[in-house]
């Protein structure tokens, strides 16, 4: 029945992507982020979806005649550059070649689909939508996460859709707090205070999911991301409490064995699965010794031959390190121009939350800045335990970024160029009519 009625859904929907390509680009960052079909049982579970919408998307972009024109920022020009990387260590990458290929064909489709969705993202709707589509497709583990910390009462810990990048409880916890402060955007946004209520809803739950995954690498994420969204807020006394609480009382809520587990963080060496950390960690960064330019290629430290070259017997598998997988598979120049992907999306975030203060129409860009800068520390601090370098959820919201900031700096632009008196008109009917697009 679950199979029928997604096929049906699909089916409906493929013919509105061709003719509406951003409706394609939704639907195929809803499949690429949620993965509902991994939550079938049937034929479709194995269907190759999200090749199909994003094929269906490129015959609507040659049918409607978008983007007209490459969407150049320093997100979407950093993908360029990254995608050429990528390549040239795949080259001459020393793992299995199948392998590596298979995992290069992956994140190369990944990037076309980012610098598609960036040439789409002409207004503020879209880039709205977007967020909206991001935060329900995370939004739903985590409330269904929270309901069943809930229920079982924290004894049993939380997971992620099978086969697919946030399986793990580690990775899902992760993934969820990169989308919490999105959920508090959209409350930010809403009108309706159904809406916003729903959201605060989903948002306790979505943390007490991320406490019921038992990771303690989300751990210190969440208590960094609670740090910068004190330090983003207005009234810093009543967030203050208001974050205190929340997170208190989610560990609160949870079992002995669950704190025993998080006391582990302060005696890591005593641990073993931190101490196998440091020794993946230094294994990574010796693969990238030996071949600082290129790394080992694709799966390079998960691969028995390539691991031997550096430290014979040593564990050949998951990183449990964005930052080392990345510098182990791909070398010292890929590795400066992901980490430039950060910086440049957090560059866009300062200069969004430094938007002139007498511009409510630009309210939602500075909101939004300063609520990505809370998902970006929330990654990075996480992301330092965990395998996600290449996790399109979150090039997803760089992108998102770069598009807010060109869609801002044009509505400023505007202005100026306008004059006072005509900028300030214009501003009056684009608060008083949501309906316009910016």
């Amino acid at each position: 029945m679950r199979d029928a009625a997604f096929i049906a859904v699909m089916l409906a929907l493929l013919p509105l992507a061709a003719a509406r390509p951003f409706v394609g680009v939704l639907l195929w960052s809803w499949i690429s982020f949620m993965n509902p079909h991994r939550l079938l049982w049937g034929a479709a579970e194995g269907m190759p979806w999200a090749a199909v919408v994003f094929a269906v998307t490129l015959l609507g972009c040659v049918l409607a005649g978008e983007p007209r024109r490459f969407a150049w920022n320093a997100v979407t020009a950093l993908i360029l550059v990254l995608m050429l990387c990528f390549t040239l260590t795949s080259v001459v990458a020393l793992g299995s070649p199948a392998t590596v290929w298979a995992k290069w064909e992956h994140v190369f489709k990944m990037l076309l689909g980012l610098l598609l969705t960036a040439c789409l993202l002409t207004d503020r709707w879209r880039v709205h939508a977007l967020v909206w589509i991001m935060v329900i497709s995370l939004g739903y583990y985590g409330v269904r996460g929270g309901a069943f910390t809930l229920i079982t009462a924290g004894n049993y810990r939380v997971w992620g859709p099978p086969d697919t990048m946030i399986n793990d409880n580690n990775h899902l916890a992760a993934a969820l707090l990169v989308s919490l402060p999105l959920m508090n955007y959209l409350r930010m946004q809403a009108r309706a205070a159904i809406v916003r209520w729903g959201l605060v809803a989903a948002m306790g739950l979505t943390l007490l999911a991320v406490v019921g995954s038992y990771s303690r690498g989300a751990l210190l994420g969440l208590a960094a991301a609670t740090v910068v969204m004190w330090l983003r807020s207005r009234r810093k006394l009543a967030s203050g409490l208001v974050l205190g609480a929340c997170v208190a009382g989610a560990i609160a809520f949870m079992p002995e064995h669950w704190t025993a587990r998080m006391h582990t963080i302060s005696t890591y060496e005593e641990d073993q699965s931190a101490s196998d950390r440091l020794v993946l960690w230094d294994i990574s960064f010796r693969l990238a010794l030996d071949r600082p330019l290129v790394g080992s290629g694709f799966t390079g430290p998960y691969t028995r031959e390539v691991v031997d070259r550096v430290a014979p017997g040593g564990p050949a598998r998951a990183v449990h390190s964005i930052w080392f997988e990345l510098l182990g598979e791909q070398g010292f120049p890929t590795f400066v121009i992901w980490v430039g992907l950060t910086v440049a999306g957090f560059i866009y975030t300062l200069r969004l939350t430094r938007l002139p203060r007498d511009r409510p129409d630009l309210a939602w860009a500075r909101e939004l800045g300063q609520m990505a800068q809370v998902s970006i520390i929330a990654y990075l601090v996480s992301g330092t335990f965990l395998s996600l370098s290449y996790w399109d959820f979150y090039w997803t919201l760089l992108v998102v970024l770069g598009g807010a900031h060109a869609l801002a700096a044009g509505a400023v632009q505007i202005r100026q160029t306008a004059g006072p008196a005509e900028g300030a008109g214009w501003r009056r009917l684009a608060t008083a009519a949501p309906g316009i697009r910016l």
